[in-house]
C-alpha cells in the first residue's frame, strides 16, 4: 500500500458539541493546501486526519511540508497502511522501518488498538511484533524504557498503520474558525510575528500597510509583501491593503508639534485600518506593539492611539522580550527578510524627543489643525489590494 499521512488533532478534540465544525474547517483547509501537490483524499476518523495520495503523480514531499504548517494539528506522521493481521503488520514494519531499525542501537514497539474487534490487545501486539523484530535485527537491542527508536502500530477501523516517531504540528486552531482580523503590517520583525500568533488561534488574517512614496521605496513595499507571503505558509492566502500615507505624514509635519508626530501618525493608521477592516468583514485589529519597546509603546501612548477605534485591538507581543519575538520570527522564516535595510514609513519625520506619556486631550489639541476626515478619505480612495499566497514567486 502507498504511504499516507496521519495528522493528529490538537485542542479541537476538546470542543464538545462544536467539534464537528472545527473538523470540517480543518479538512477544508487541508484539502485546499493539498491541491498544489496533486490529488489527495482527506478524511477524518477518530480524531485523526488521513491524507492519502490518490495516484503516483502526487508530490508527497511537498504535501508533507505543507501539512507541517497547517494550524489545528498537534502532531504528524508518515505511515504505511496494511491488512489487520499480525503477519501483515510485521511485514509492513520490516519493509517501511527496517532500515531505521538497522541504524538504531535500541528500540521498542508501542501499539494502539482502536478497533476493539481485533483479537490481540495492544500489549500483545507490541510483544509479538517486538519479539519478531528482535530476531530480525539482532544488533538493535530491546529497550522499553529509553529506546533510541520507537516503532508505532495503530490498529484502526479501516486498516493497521505502522510508523516511526511523529513530528510536531503547527498547533492552534484551524484558520477561519476564529473570524477575521486586520493586521497593521510594517517592514519590521514584530508585526509578521503578531499576525502569525493570532492566525494560530484560528483567525483569518488580512493586512494593511502604509506606504510613503517617495520617502519609502518600491523595494520597501515589496519587502512587506514578501513578509506577508512568508506568513501565508501558515495562515493561507491573504489580502494586503497598500495605503498611500505620504499626504497625511506631510500634513502632520506641517501642522502639528514635533513631539506628537508619531502619536498622531499612529492614530491615523488605526482609524484607516479600522475602516478598511469593517468594509472587509474584519472584527479586530492586530498590532505588533510591545510594551516599552519604543516611545510610542508606553501605556499612555497606546491608550491614545487606540482611542480612535471601537473594535478590539489584539497585541500578542505586548509582554514578550525581544529575543522571544526574534525566536518566533526565525521559526516562521520572516527574520531574514524583516532585517533587510529598506525604509519604513514609521521612520519618516521621527521626532527627536517624542512624547512618551501623552494624554488624549494633549494629542487631540496637537492635531486640531488637521482635517482628519478629508485626509482619511483621500487615503482610502487610493487603497491598492494585493492578494498574496505562499506558492507565489517571491517579491524580493
Amino acid at each position: 500500500m502507498k504511504e499516507i499521512f496521519l495528522l493528529k488533532l490538537g485542542e479541537i478534540v476538546l470542543k464538545g458539541a462544536n467539534k464537528r465544525q472545527f473538523e470540517d474547517k480543518l479538512r477544508q483547509n487541508i484539502r485546499r493546501r493539498m491541491k498544489a501537490y496533486g490529488n489527495f483524499d482527506v478524511y477524518i476518523m477518530q480524531s485523526t486526519v488521513y491524507v492519502e495520495p490518490m495516484d503516483d503523480e502526487a508530490d508527497i514531499e511537498g504535501a508533507w511540508e505543507a501539512c507541517r504548517c497547517i494550524f489545528g494539528l498537534v502532531s504528524l506522521c508518515r505511515c504505511r497502511p496494511c491488512q489487520k493481521d499480525i503477519d501483515s503488520i510485521f511485514d509492513a514494519v520490516e519493509a517501511y522501518l527496517g532500515d531505521d531499525l538497522d541504524c538504531a542501537e535500541s528500540f521498542k514497539v508501542e501499539s494502539k488498538r482502536s478497533d476493539k474487534a481485533f483479537p490481540m490487545t495492544s500489549i500483545a501486539i507490541s510483544q509479538e511484533i517486538g519479539g519478531r523484530l528482535a530476531e530480525a535485527h539482532p544488533n538493535c537491542l530491546v529497550d522499553v524504557h529509553n529506546p533510541a527508536y520507537t516503532v508505532y502500530v495503530e490498529v484502526r477501523d479501516l486498516a493497521a498503520y505502522v510508523h516511526g516517531p511523529a513530528v510536531p504540528g503547527a498547533g492552534g486552531l484551524p484558520t477561519g474558525v476564529g473570524g477575521r482580523a486586520m493586521c497593521l503590517l510594517s517592514g519590521g520583525i514584530d508585526s509578521p510575528v503578531a499576525a502569525y500568533m493570532i492566525a494560530k488561534r484560528g483567525v483569518e488574517i488580512e493586512c494593511v500597510h502604509f506606504f510613503s512614496y517617495p520617502y519609502t521605496s518600491e523595494l520597501a513595499k515589496n519587502k512587506v509583501l514578501e513578509l506577508a507571503r512568508l506568513v501565508t505558509k501558515y495562515c493561507g492566502r491573504m489580502t494586503v491593503n497598500i495605503v498611500s500615507f505620504t499626504q497625511i505624514q506631510e500634513a502632520i509635519r506641517d501642522n502639528c508639534p514635533e513631539e506628537y508626530f508619531t502619536l498622531i501618525m499612529r492614530r491615523f493608521m488605526m482609524e484607516i485600518s479600522q475602516r478598511i477592516a469593517k468594509d472587509d468583514g474584519c472584527k479586530a485589529l492586530i498590532t505588533g506593539e510591545n510594551l516599552g519597546q519604543v516611545a510610542s509603546q508606553t501605556m499612555e501612548a497606546m491608550a491614545v492611539t487606540g482611542a480612535v477605534v471601537d473594535v478590539p485591538i489584539f497585541m500578542p507581543l505586548v509582554g514578550m522580550d525581544k529575543e522571544e519575538i526574534i525566536s518566533i520570527a526565525r521559526k516562521i522564516g520572516t527574520m531574514e527578510t524583516a532585517i533587510l535595510p529598506y525604509e519604513d514609513c514609521c521612520t519618516v519625520f521621527t521626532p527627536k524627543h517624542p512624547k512618551t506619556k501623552p494624554t488624549l486631550g494633549q494629542v487631540t489639541h496637537a492635531e486640531r489643525k488637521l482635517d482628519r476626515e478629508v485626509l482619511i478619505q483621500e487615503a482610502l480612495s487610493g487603497v491598492e489590494k494585493v492578494t498574496v499566497k505562499y506558492d507565489d514567486e517571491a517579491f524580493l
